[in-house]
């Protein structure tokens, strides 16, 4: 994996996802941040934006998976997301999502959130077809 990395944090997006009915029928903020990892060098020396990743597209992607349809598990929502962007960026070697829920309420109490981190490495083939 390469040790360069963009990192996109504080996207803030509006999502109907969760086990409680009032989550998914009230809704509520998501807060996700992603860390690209790809070899930065060529990008960095050619000021080319075809060498790297344009984080508007790692922007709408994001916000198309928390403002879709409804998951239950913000699991699923940080999974999605990170297949999306490795699907559409062949350049990165991994992605991390981190996907917040702030102000989590469990039964008579209110917690300053829940976070659910993923790291997602590409799959590397072997020549011949293999994984």
């Amino acid at each position: 994996m390469s040790p360069d990395r963009i990192i996109l944090e504080g996207m803030i997006f509006f999502g109907h996802h969760g086990t409680r009915p009032e989550e998914t029928t009230l809704g509520q903020r998501f807060v996700v941040d992603v860390a690209l990892h790809l070899d930065l060098r060529a990008a960095g020396e050619s000021d080319d934006l075809d060498l790297t990743v344009d984080y508007s597209q790692v922007y709408r992607a994001a916000r198309a998976i928390v403002e879709g349809p409804p998951l239950k598990l913000t699991e699923a929502v940080a999974e999605r997301i990170a297949a999306a962007v490795l699907a559409d960026h062949p350049l990165l070697h991994a992605v991390e999502v981190r996907v917040r829920k702030p102000n989590v309420r469990l039964d008579d109490t209110v917690m300053a959130g829940s976070v659910v981190e993923i790291l997602r490495r590409r799959e590397r083939r072997e020549r011949g077809g293999r994984t």
